[in-house]
């Protein structure tokens, strides 16, 4: 399974001000947008790093995703959450011929933590021999910084200024997360079953 992230969050969905109201910096200045860019990355580093962590995506963006079988003939989990749209949804042979799905054989069922990709008849369609499945869909919590749950964006915050606190230092560990961060995103957590992957 590979899945693609088609567009990026632009800058003005970003909490940059909300960010350097965070971290107490001061306003006036006329170098008041010097660090922007490195606010901007330490945002995005932190976004990253929470929706690797949790599998949600944080703000709405679109994705491809392609598999080579189904898991289950009559649903499918997605890879991501909270997905609010299926796009599109295609197979491909071993020689490239396409095939688009009639979206009437396929509905999204919405979870915040597993949404699915259901049949609405027998099974979903037929993934050919060498070939591959490619669902294109729409996820993320919603387009502006507003649609994040609080405590989702506490968290990114907190860990954005963890690593802009810390961007001199040359072997910080990314895998690890301050204890603040991380008990925020437990409950955003997929528990992953089934050698790790999910059912």
């Amino acid at each position: 399974m590979m899945t693609i992230e088609q567009t990026t969050v632009p800058t003005e969905a970003l909490p940059l001000q909300a960010f350097k109201d965070h971290l107490r910096l001061g306003t006036g200045f006329a170098d008041d947008g010097y660090q922007d860019t490195v606010l901007e990355a330490a945002l995005r580093s932190a976004m990253a790093a929470i929706e690797a962590r949790t599998g949600k995506v944080i703000i709405e963006r679109v994705f491809s995703w392609q598999l080579s079988r189904w898991r289950n003939l009559g649903e499918q989990a997605m890879p991501v959450a909270p997905v609010s749209e299926i796009l599109s949804l295609r197979t491909v042979d071993r020689v490239g011929d396409e095939m688009l799905i009639d979206p009437a054989r396929y509905v999204l069922q919405r979870d915040t933590h597993r949404p699915k990709i259901l049949a609405t008849g027998g099974c979903l369609a037929s993934i050919p021999l060498g070939g591959f499945a490619e669902v294109a869909f729409r996820a993320g919590f919603g387009e502006s910084w507003e649609a994040v749950p609080a405590d989702l964006g506490r968290a990114m915050l907190l860990l954005a200024a963890h690593y802009y606190e810390h961007r001199t230092e040359a072997e910080m560990n990314r895998a690890d997360m301050p204890f603040g961060v991380a008990a925020l995103l437990e409950p955003y957590r997929t528990v992953r079953i089934l050698g790790g992957r999910v059912a």
